[in-house]
């Protein structure tokens, strides 16, 4: 006869209360009898980590927060905090990529530059960036602010930033705003700003709709345009508009997919090499106008309609 298996005893764990925290290998102070780390110091590690799908929702201008972290080289946004700035901190600026990649910087007048395009320490590219603009208002002037994990439990930019205040996003040909006088940089500091200036892709803002970008590349022009429309019903527009032959920009012009990117679609469009930003703007505004009529509209999509949304879907990459 089959030995029966012994029944294994379970120590109680209490269903209410805070859990200490306590090194990984300790026992968990639960009373599980398991390791922290096995045991409730998972849980923590998962909170922390666990990806947040739109990180900038409920930011004004959460589709130009989106652009600015995977789109654009250079650009700078005034940031307004919920609370007073501390008297010796003038002003707090967003910058796309900082020198050295650092996460925050603290300069010698006291302003604050925080970095957009950082690696994210935790799950929530939020909570990462609240984390280092807090630090980085009571950090020493003249000095960098490091990257760290924030805590599971510490805030984000949409607790930190007045909610109310504009979202106005300034791009730049180059990165002469990490210096107070770039005109005045000489020696390495002049040939690094240089080195980072060359690599930068020529980009512009249009001003006629939301959150698009014009980009100059050798091969083509693109134009890359943050939607805050949801995923599906922006994809069976998109495919409408496709099939009925009126997606392009105009001539030479052509939709050539999406991606995806903190939870917002980013659709693009191949432009001529010779097409600038300004012979965008009414086409895309028209597009616009377009795109609004269309997303209105319900029902099952044509068999040409399913087709064009399924060669946009194969084709789409998610960046975050």
């Amino acid at each position: 006869m089959a030995k029966k298996r012994a029944t294994a005893t379970k120590t109680k764990v209490p269903t209410s209360g805070e859990v200490p925290v306590v090194g990984a290998r300790e026992p968990c102070p639960c009373g599980s009898g398991r390791r922290y780390k096995a045991c409730h110091g998972r849980e923590a590690s998962h909170a922390v980590t666990e990806l947040v799908r739109r990180p900038f929702e409920g930011l004004p201008g959460e589709c130009d927060w989106v652009a600015l972290r995977e789109l654009v080289p250079a650009a700078t946004a005034p940031l307004t905090l919920k609370d007073a700035l501390p008297d010796d901190v003038p002003s707090v600026t967003l910058g796309t990529v900082l020198p050295m990649a650092w996460p925050g910087l603290r300069r010698d007048t006291g302003a604050v530059l925080l970095g957009l395009q950082n690696e994210a320490a935790s799950g929530d590219v939020s909570r990462d960036l609240a984390d280092t603009l807090l630090r980085a208002l009571t950090a020493a002037p003249g000095n960098p602010v490091d990257g760290r994990r924030p805590p599971q439990d510490g805030p984000r930019l949409q607790d930190v930033l007045d909610l109310d205040a504009p979202f106005t996003p300034e791009v730049h040909s180059g990165f002469e705003f990490w210096l107070e006088d770039a005109d005045a940089a000489t020696g390495e500091v002049a040939a690094s700003l240089e080195r980072a200036n060359q690599a930068a892709i020529p980009t512009v803002r249009l001003t006629g709709v939301d959150a698009a970008y014009w980009c100059e590349t050798p091969e083509k022009n693109h134009l890359r345009w943050v939607m805050p429309h949801p995923e599906e019903e922006l994809l069976d527009a998109l495919a409408r508009l496709h099939a009925a032959g009126v997606s392009s920009l105009g001539d030479g012009t052509r939709l050539v997919g999406s991606f995806r990117a903190h939870g917002l679609v980013v659709p693009v469009w191949d432009l001529p090499v010779g097409m600038g930003a300004d012979e965008v703007e009414k086409p895309a505004a028209a597009f616009n106008e377009r795109l609004a009529e269309t997303l209105a509209k319900s029902g099952p999509l044509t068999a040409d309609e399913r087709r064009a949304r399924s060669g946009f879907t194969n084709r789409q990459i998610t960046l975050s």
